[in-house]
């Protein structure tokens, strides 16, 4: 498991001010802006994305383009919207082309993942996709399998851990909305 040391001054404030400032990778150079996270806590239930796209990248939020209008659905089928949950990314940057995040850049920025987790202390973590389930899964202690194997999965630790498909990846492949709405059943029954 990972370790990191922090601050006892440290605040989501302070780490939104130094993600909008870094320069600890390359992508910096090609962002409009850094997205470094947003939403309520109300339900301590943190989302987890891999990296900001092109509508991010231009508004600095995350979720905003058509992954993030059917998340906003897909919350709304439990009765949750934004206001209750915390969605971030691993990668606060958007990689060029909508590319994967590279497992440097990775290493570079979840830093501060990990101090948005210290902080807000989540009670669910939903990390969407394989590469952000790769790093939450590894991080608290449990192996990574394929991701259509792990999806709607529960993984309990301190935190309880709900791997799932990322809904762009939805929109792409129709057949795992289906998937996706029963994870968020599996997340219902956790409140």
């Amino acid at each position: 498991m990972q370790t990191t040391l922090y601050n006892f001054g440290d605040s989501l404030e302070k780490i939104e001010k130094e993600i909008k400032e870094c320069k600890k990778c390359p992508l910096y150079k090609t962002r409009k802006n850094a997205v470094p996270g947003e939403g309520g806590f109300q339900r301590r239930i943190m989302f987890v994305g891999e990296a900001p796209g092109r509508r991010e990248d231009e508004l600095g939020r995350p979720f905003v383009g058509a992954a993030g209008k059917f998340l906003d659905e897909l919350l709304a089928s439990i009765g949750l919207s934004r206001k209750d949950v915390y969605i971030t990314n691993i990668v606060k940057c958007r990689p060029p082309g909508n590319r994967d995040p590279t497992d440097e850049e990775i290493k570079l920025c979840s830093p501060y993942l990990d101090r948005q987790i210290a902080i807000m202390k989540p009670r669910i973590i939903c990390p969407l996709g394989r590469f952000s389930a790769k790093y939450i899964l590894e991080k608290f202690g449990f192996e990574m399998g394929k991701i259509s194997k792990i999806q709607g999965k529960v993984f309990e630790g301190n935190i309880l851990i709900l791997p799932m498909y990322h809904p762009a990846a939805a929109l792409y492949h129709q057949n795992l909305k289906s998937e996706l709405y029963k994870s968020f059943e599996v997340l219902k029954s956790l409140l």
